[in-house]
């Protein structure tokens, strides 16, 4: 699959190149080394591009939460857009360990914490801004969960969401008090980036 893995745009800045690949990165070029080895998350998915977007629409500052970090890359991201600490979570000790790898090959181990967890659980916020690419079903189980881990104002992207649950993950954060900001779609996944406030 290594030959088929190569330096990819996505947005306006941010570049995933595979760590056995060269790329001249342009003046503003964020790049992103990659070696996903086991864990889910190269930027060739769907769901992990349309999150990759929107974080670098919707990112303005402050601690960052990644849930279901797989191979760390959207936690890496946010590092690269200024986040200066970030929390990366996953279940999967094999995720864990490339997101680590990771990490350190960006040389962002001050910046970013991989921790084995599960989703928001094992989290002190407060937290900025959430991302969680996932499943719709477990996005959906976050919505009361993250709420006392959010600062005011934060910022929340989900996917890994297929088209026809769009409207239950939508109604499921609006009913929780979030207020639906955009959403995004690219195949048959959606992305939705949603605010929280405490009032």
């Amino acid at each position: 699959w290594k030959q088929y893995y190569k330096p990819m745009r996505v947005g306006q800045r941010l570049v995933i190149k595979p760590v056995w690949e060269d790329y001249e990165p342009r003046a503003a070029d964020l790049v992103i080394d990659m070696d996903p080895g086991m864990a889910f998350g190269t930027g060739n998915h769907e769901t992990t591009r349309l999150c990759l977007e929107m974080i670098e629409q919707s990112y303005r500052g402050g601690r960052a939460l990644d849930i279901g970090t797989g191979s760390g890359i959207l936690a890496i991201a946010l590092a690269k857009l200024g986040a200066a600490d970030v929390t990366a979570v996953d279940l999967d000790p094999v995720a864990v360990s490339a997101a680590r790898q990771n990490v350190a090959r960006n040389g962002l181990a001050k910046q970013v914490q991989v921790l084995q967890g599960d989703l928001a659980q094992d989290v002190e916020g407060p937290y900025a801004f959430v991302s969680a690419n996932i499943l719709a079903d477990v996005v959906i189980r976050l919505a009361e969960p993250l709420k006392p881990l959010l600062k005011e104002g934060a910022h929340i992207v989900v996917s890994g969401i297929i088209k026809e649950r769009r409207q239950d993950v939508i109604d499921a954060y609006l009913q929780a008090g979030y207020r639906s900001l955009r959403s995004a779609e690219e195949g048959e996944w959606v992305a939705l980036l949603f605010g929280f406030s405490h009032g």
